[in-house]
């Protein structure tokens, strides 16, 4: 049978994909934080819909669609990293940025992860789970942005001679997370645009002035 995006959201949705079936009982806990991510994500859209009128636009709706897909990107990229057992396919993955890394300082570094992969994957569970939420909600994305391009082109050295992938897959990854970054995604329907639009944050205030920096 073929499979297609939308059947393939249904079943994260519900908790049928292989890696939230291997949890067991567990595997709800996924489907909970998924449908929270989401509502959130959209409930956020929605009132800044309503409260801001700027916002109803083209380019401010294109943005936050954008980023919301790429929130569900990483989102799935977590279930198959979830820590404690370690995750084979995080050590499969690991392994093939020691074996196939453009850089020879760059495999150390992978081998030192690997060899420590009972410390580094709930750390990069973590990561790629808070990539998610601030792609979602739209919050410190112009932060997001920049650290999850990085975190991409390390993928792009790290799997360069690897003949199973298109390494201009992590290219056009990387931009896409780095014109996030440019454009302060967070300000199109996002969280970002509402503690400013709101003034939540006491105006000059350090918490302010790194939120500014952040998003």
């Amino acid at each position: 049978m073929r499979d297609n995006p939308f059947h393939s959201l249904y079943q994260v949705m519900t908790g049928q994909i292989h890696d939230q079936l291997a949890l067991g009982s567990y595997g709800w806990l996924t489907v909970v934080l998924a449908w929270a991510l989401f509502w959130t994500g959209i409930t956020i859209a929605a009132y800044a819909l309503a409260i801001d009128p700027t916002q109803r636009t083209l380019k401010h709706i294109s943005v936050f669609a954008m980023r919301f897909i790429a929130a569900g990107m990483w989102y799935l990229g977590t279930l198959w990293k979830l820590p404690w057992p370690v995750a084979h396919g995080f050590k499969d993955w690991l392994t093939n940025c020691v074996t196939y890394s453009s850089f020879q300082w760059q495999a150390d570094i992978m081998q030192f992860f690997l060899t420590n992969i009972a410390l580094v994957q709930p750390v990069i569970y973590l990561l790629e789970l808070f990539f998610a939420f601030s792609l979602a909600c739209g919050f410190a994305v112009r932060f997001t942005g920049v650290v999850a391009a990085l975190f991409i082109v390390n993928l792009l050295f790290g799997l360069y001679n690897d003949p199973t992938e298109w390494v201009w897959t992590y290219v056009g990854i990387a931009c896409a997370h780095g014109m996030f970054a440019v454009d302060s995604a967070g300000q199109s329907l996002g969280l970002d645009h509402l503690l400013s639009f709101k003034r939540i944050l006491p105006a000059h205030s350090r918490l302010a002035k790194l939120h500014a920096l952040a998003s």
